[in-house]
């Protein structure tokens, strides 16, 4: 039996447009202001409160040889191996194994202002021409060598979580030679919106 022409379905006007692709590029951009956040607390560190290049290769006590310029380099250092990876051409290939060591940002205040301030530009200049989904492969090893599948938007958030990580440590260090950071140095995003919560929760019981 044919279909009149007063049955024939057609398209929804009504249709919600498709929004996924302006929600992934509005993530990315927030990643990109992570990123740049946790690497300007480094620069605001060497710029405003280390005052001798020997303060970035002081051993800790607690940490046996960990110095304050060893994990500068050792947290940009995952940024630069990904933004590296991502201007080469598909397809993608990236390991964190790779180490980049005794440069001169572990023992100069000015070379880890310039190594800061150049990965910083480079995040600016190439994670907006990157699709937040962009699929890579990440070689790992564990020992043993393994291989997994990730995205961009992935390990760029692993890379500012992996720099708080050692912030954290770095305000250990700072605390052994006498320096006090700002109470956000080291501490996780999630982390800081969840003691923000609790403070105006606690102003509201109060009043």
């Amino acid at each position: 039996m044919q279909q009149s022409s007063a049955e024939v379905s057609l398209p929804s006007t009504n249709m919600a447009p498709d929004t996924s692709n302006t929600d992934r590029k509005e993530t990315l951009f927030q990643q990109l202001a992570v990123a740049k956040t946790v690497l300007s607390q480094a620069v605001d560190l060497v710029d405003n409160h280390l005052q001798a290049d020997d303060q970035l290769s002081v051993q800790s006590q607690y940490m046996p040889g960990s110095t304050i310029g060893k994990h500068l380099r050792h947290a940009r250092d995952h940024f630069a191996l990904l933004l590296d990876c991502m201007v080469k051409q598909p397809p993608y290939v990236l390991s964190y194994d790779i180490r980049i060591r005794n440069t001169p940002m572990e023992t100069s205040l000015s070379g880890a202002r310039s190594a800061l301030l150049e990965t910083i530009k480079q995040l600016e200049e190439v994670v907006p021409k990157v699709k937040l989904d962009e699929p890579l492969t990440l070689h790992a090893i564990t020992p043993h060598m393994h291989e997994f599948q990730s995205t961009f938007g992935r390990e760029l958030w692993f890379a500012s979580l992996h720099c708080v990580h050692h912030w954290s440590m770095v305000r250990v260090i700072a605390g052994e030679i006498g320096i006090k950071l700002h109470e956000d140095f080291g501490f996780a995003p999630s982390t800081l919106v969840y003691q923000g919560e609790n403070a105006s929760s606690v102003e509201s019981q109060a009043s």
